[in-house]
């Protein structure tokens, strides 16, 4: 076993970890009353925002809400969601968040499993799919079979499920304050007096955290577009001087580097974007356009924020938050973590000894102490003997003259590529351009080209091959 292990210094004590109880109010709610703070088309100031959570959290109460209850809540992104989310915890329960997009069997099925007491639903029926955020009133129904919380944890949510079954992980308050915590110490991060426009899904930690309750905690208010096209997304940033961060995956990057000629954006000071690999290219292309820095994160449910590149300057190496520590175990990234996230499952391949396994390729830097993350380890393929990267032909394809993404997969001994392309794009061509870049034995045996690949709930790009071979069907 060969083992490369770096440390950030340690970061100062996050504000209130040891004594979580009351954080909502004073984290995420304090502040001036008539101070804006979240705008769903229209603004909604502190002292509004104090009054519906206190509302909701007396409606919670009246269907049986008790401290060290449980509520799952299914609403899309609004400002319902805010209020019961913060009510909830408010109310001293622990909280599941259920993407609004999954179907009643999926939540049917997450419900078996998490065993919540309370379901918080949406009396209104969801708006259209590339509406940004719904109007709704959140209705809370009692679930027989639910059981009050087992564990200590203010927090729990299911893992994306683009590489398979999601897994079921859990975060403490005082988790969630050490991240804000760390997003404090990014200077470039937004702060007091800046603006934030998010078009990550509030139900996964980088739009819950990195996002909303950042936002609140650090008062720079957040605005959701009305619609989450190119021109929605712009039409938002331009309509306010501020300075201005936009939060997105790296779906919105690229939709946003591909639109037409922008109007005038004073306010706009960067993107920042999380989730998924970067392909190359696309901050050159984002900051060619906006003339401003593409900057990426990297992180995980379990952890939240782990490593940074705000700047736009490091890519593809980010920087490791303070504190967070990491070390590579035969080129997987492992990272620093006392207790385990995933209530219920004792899984060494996953965590063990205090250390998590991430499951991701990288390579650090001893000397800068910055982590390049290169993707998936299963991503390591073995073709008649001869080891082939996935990422490396996924990055080979997305760079290509015409290509828009790429997903590669291998199933049944064989790399599948799935691809879509510009309007006009001939597949000879990709393929031939492919022949030049990589060796016989590491390209696809077959080529998909889609008009758009299938992404899950939350933007990422689906890596079932079934999945994609029915998207190509």
């Amino acid at each position: 076993m060969t083992a490369i292990s770096l440390s950030s210094p340690p970061p100062s004590a996050a504000p209130h970890a040891d004594a979580p109880e009351h954080w909502v109010d004073r984290l995420l709610l304090a502040g001036p009353g008539s101070e804006e703070c979240l705008r769903f088309g229209t603004p909604v100031d502190r002292d509004t925002l104090r009054r519906l959570v206190g509302e909701q959290a007396q409606r919670l109460a009246l269907a049986g809400l008790e401290p060290g209850g449980t509520v799952a809540l299914r609403l899309p992104p609004s400002l319902g969601f805010v209020v019961a989310l913060l009510a909830s915890w408010q109310s001293g329960a622990q909280v599941a968040l259920l993407d609004h997009r999954l179907t009643d069997h999926e939540v049917d099925a997450a419900v078996e499993r998490l065993a919540p007491q309370l379901l918080v639903g949406s009396a209104h029926r969801s708006a259209p799919a590339l509406r940004g955020f719904h109007e709704v009133d959140p209705v809370a129904v009692r679930l027989p079979a639910g059981r009050p919380a087992r564990t200590g944890h203010a927090l729990v949510q299911l893992s994306s499920g683009s590489t398979g079954p999601a897994k079921v992980i859990a975060r403490t308050a005082g988790d969630l304050i050490r991240e804000l915590g760390c997003y404090q110490r990014l200077e470039e991060f937004p702060g007091e007096g800046e603006r934030v426009v998010l078009l990550s899904s509030v139900v996964h930690v980088l739009g819950l955290v990195g996002g909303l309750l950042n936002s609140l905690h650090a008062r720079a208010p957040l605005t959701v577009p009305e619609r989450m096209t190119a021109a929605g997304i712009l039409a938002t940033v331009g309509a306010d001087t501020r300075p201005t961060t936009v939060v997105g995956v790296p779906f919105h990057a690229e939709l946003l580097a591909g639109a037409a000629t922008p109007p005038p954006l004073p306010g706009l000071r960067r993107m920042v974007v999380a989730g998924e690999l970067v392909r190359p290219g696309l901050p050159a292309a984002f900051t060619a356009k906006y003339g401003v820095p593409l900057g990426t994160m990297y992180g995980m449910t379990e952890l939240g924020v782990i490593a940074t590149d705000l700047s736009g300057r490091l890519h593809p190496r980010a920087q490791p938050v303070h504190g967070t520590e990491l070390r590579l175990v035969n080129g997987e990234l492992q990272i620093g973590m006392t207790a385990s996230p995933y209530p219920g499952l004792d899984d060494p391949t996953r965590w063990a000894e205090g250390w998590l396994h991430t499951r991701d390729a990288a390579v650090l830097d001893a000397a800068t102490g910055c982590v390049t993350v290169l993707g998936r380890r299963d991503s390591q393929v073995s073709i008649g003997g001869l080891k082939v990267d996935l990422t490396e032909v996924e990055q080979t394809l997305a760079a290509l003259p015409g290509v828009r993404e790429a997903v590669v997969v291998f199933d049944q001994g064989t790399i599948e590529a799935y691809l879509s392309t510009e309007e006009g794009a001939e597949p000879a061509l990709v393929e031939s351009g492919l022949a030049r870049q990589l060796a016989a034995y590491k390209r696809p045996r077959t080529l998909a080209f889609l008009p758009a690949l299938p992404r899950t709930a939350t933007g990422k790009l689906l890596r079932d091959p079934a999945a994609l071979r029915a998207a190509a069907r």
